[in-house]
């Protein structure tokens, strides 16, 4: 080897040594920087999509809970709905009842009054058509004690008949 190729060997690594400084300094610190810059990028999305994804379940944990809660809400409701209906069904059944049972007294009562009055009405005409056939029979008239002594007693004699 001769000393003019050692010479131009040193010159060429130290212009090697030279472009690998600028190489470094111009090109791969910006390139590494970017890099670096991209990771951290990625590295906060990835911690922003966690949080996120968190969240997510956290809102779909709650939001379950809601839809429970407000299903046995409902459930209560119409429950407490039902409980009503029924107590206001026995409660017009129960004031139908009552006012059925109050017309049938009415109905008794007046069917006893008119049953009352038919019987006196009977009574008198029985009583006066009783006094016309005395007397025809007897030839004379009767006053009103008499009447009312005689219609007495045959409508009791009748009354024991039945």
């Amino acid at each position: 080897m001769s000393f003019s190729g050692l010479g131009t060997s040193l010159v060429q690594l130290a212009i090697f040594f030279i472009l690998m400084f600028l190489v470094s300094k111009y090109a791969l610190r910006p390139l590494l920087a970017t890099m670096n810059e991209r990771t951290n990028h990625i590295e906060g999305q990835i911690s922003v999509a966690e949080t996120n994804r968190a969240e997510a379940e956290k809102l779909v944990a709650e939001q379950k809970e809601l839809l429970i809660a407000t299903r046995a809400e409902a459930k209560e409701i119409i429950d407490r709905a039902k409980a009503q209906k029924e107590v206001e069904a026995d409660k017009i059944m129960d004031k139908a009842k009552s006012q059925a049972d109050q017309m049938l007294a009415e109905a008794k009562k007046e069917i006893e009054l008119e049953k009352v009055k038919a019987l006196a009405s009977l009574r008198e005409e029985v009583g006066a058509l009783s006094v016309q056939l005395a007397e025809k029979l007897v030839g004379e008239t009767l006053d009103q004690k008499k009447q009312a002594n005689l219609v007495n007693a045959y409508l009791d004699q009748v009354g024991r008949l039945q």
